[in-house]
């Protein structure tokens, strides 16, 4: 920090002529070929949250941050915020799911009928009481919705559906009806368990049988120094997924069988909850390991001496899968586009705003994140244990898997709808040439799906910065390209550096990120959220 802030004396003394009206830096598109070639390599071995190899990245990030003359923003004077993960995986042979019903008892079979995930925060999971069916088990009286109403699930195991009502919006409705708001109500209510039941939306969307394919597969959550683990909620000691076979078993004695509630669904009917007179017990074991993994962050500190003190905060998650556990002859997740190219973009970035002759007037800061193939994780850790004060970071933009094998005539910005971070957006495509284009695929909600949002939740207006699908490049179908990475290298070792790139894609795309970043800190004030954003009200600074 001491040196942070001699970095920052410096540059208050130099002309106070904005980086907008200064000669912009040029992309060098080689560098940016450079970044992608290291990070992507086998000798990286995937970059997996913990790794040697993630680690050697990490080095590498920092080396060329320190090269650029930025200062270091990572912990005790260094580029590096370590964060500590607890590695939980599943003891197969122990889950078990008995129930006493008026009829008698019965067992549900593991993983047939039911899956559970390992505990974060015990060893060994008990968890043993009535049930009672709370509906989606949402909470939000600005959509009129509150699946607990009248309900008294104190001390007992709450029964949920997955998804959400029809009728929410799908931004708003992905962040009311993810795993962990449904849990936070749980636990608000007074539930010591939950049990969430698939429908046949969700079916449709995730079979049931796809859900196998990933019971062997470790977890992750971050630790903090007093030993709390992230987005847990130990209150709730237990819990399970069922098929709808097994739900339909589990409702035989309920006051509504399971069919006529599927039915409501259907015609986004409301279903009122009522208790189940069973009683559910539900038992597992958990193996912990834990491990180390750090975040990268370097800041170019703002010329103006009041604004200096506010950041602009750009991400990009520099891990990726690692080894595939298969017996293909590549099994190196190499993460070439996912999330090579984010990186390496935000590295140029950075070079460029570290070659300016004046820094901006806000601080610019450069985040490699880690842990977000995880679950977001490094954002998330980042967000809540900031090494600067969450309220004096005013937006974030954030870097992940631009599609850089066309060039296209737009960007998308998820987000960029819920703020005046959207105007910023606009402008700074047109001074690339370029437009901005709306979600196109609203459906998908990918504003909640990328580190960014670790941001958004702590009050931070934040868009999630992608290439668009309108393509410059005779020939090819913007859209076709990305369903057909998607289908072919997304996840995959073919993620790698052979795919054909198209490198002025790089430049336009870095350009855009430059310009953006660029009018973000030399603006008078700092990004608002928009009257009606949910997010805004939700989330913002009072």
């Amino acid at each position: 920090m001491f040196s942070l802030l001699l970095f920052g004396c410096a540059q208050t003394q130099t002309s106070a002529v904005s980086s907008a009206q200064q000669v912009k830096p040029d992309v060098e598109v080689e560098r940016i070929k450079a970044h992608m070639a290291f990070l992507a390599d086998d000798l990286l071995e995937g970059r997996d949250t913990g790794s040697r190899g993630h680690e050697i990245a990490s080095l590498y990030i920092a080396g060329e941050f320190k090269k650029y003359g930025l200062a270091p923003a990572g912990e005790n004077g260094s580029y590096m915020q370590r964060v500590t993960f607890r590695k939980t995986s599943l003891v197969q042979e122990s889950p078990r799911f008995m129930v006493q019903s008026p009829d008698g008892n019965y067992e549900l079979s593991y993983p047939k009928d039911f899956i559970v995930s390992p505990s974060a925060v015990r060893v060994e999971s008990n968890v043993s009481a009535p049930l009672v069916f709370v509906g989606y088990g949402i909470v939000a009286p600005e959509f009129g919705i509150d699946d607990y109403d009248n309900m008294n699930v104190k001390d007992k195991i709450v029964v949920v559906l997955s998804g959400k009502p029809k009728s929410l919006e799908n931004e708003e409705g992905a962040h009311l009806s993810s795993g962990a708001q449904k849990a936070k109500y749980a636990v608000e209510k007074g539930a010591i368990g939950m049990i969430t039941v698939q429908t046949p939306a969700g079916e449709k969307v995730r079979p049931y049988e796809r859900s196998l394919n990933y019971i062997h597969a470790p977890r992750m959550r971050w630790v903090d120094e007093k030993g709390n683990v992230g987005n847990t909620y130990p209150q709730l000691q237990g819990g399970a997924y069922l098929n709808m076979q097994s739900a339909e078993t589990l409702f035989a004695d309920a006051p509504k069988p399971i069919k006529d509630i599927y039915a409501a669904l259907e015609d986004d009917r409301h279903v009122k909850g009522f208790d189940i007179p069973v009683t559910v017990s539900i038992s597992s074991q958990s193996v912990h390991e834990e491990l180390s993994s750090p975040n990268v962050a370097a800041v170019l500190p703002g010329s103006d001496p009041i604004l200096k003190n506010e950041y602009v905060v750009f991400t990009a998650h520099s891990d990726h899968l690692g080894i595939s556990k298969s017996v293909e002859k590549d099994r190196i997740n190499n993460g070439a586009m996912d999330n090579a190219s984010g990186t390496s973009v935000m590295l140029e970035t950075a070079r460029m705003f570290a070659a300016l002759s004046t820094a901006p007037r806000r601080s610019v800061m450069f985040l490699a994140v880690t842990g977000e193939e995880k679950g977001l994780l490094g954002a998330d850790y980042f967000a809540k244990h900031p090494t600067v004060d969450i309220r004096s970071i005013v937006a974030n933009v954030n870097l992940d898997m631009p599609l850089l094998t066309y060039e296209s005539a737009d960007v998308i910005a998820f987000g960029a709808s819920h703020s005046s971070m959207g105007s910023y957006v606009e402008s700074a495509a047109a001074n690339a040439g370029i437009k901005l284009t709306d979600d196109p695929w609203p459906e998908q909600n990918l504003f909640t799906r990328s580190d960014h949002y670790a941001f958004v939740k702590q009050g931070v207006p934040a868009v999630f910065l992608v290439t668009g699908i309108e393509s410059k490049t005779p020939g090819v179908d913007g859209s076709k390209a990305l369903g057909n990475f998607l289908a072919t290298h997304y996840h995959r070792p073919s993620d790698d550096m052979h795919q054909d790139f198209n490198w002025d894609a790089a430049r336009t795309f870095t350009q855009v990120n430059f310009e953006i970043g660029s009018t973000l800190a030399d603006a008078p004030e700092r990004p608002t959220w928009n009257e009606d954003s949910f997010f805004g009200k939700t989330f913002g600074r009072k």
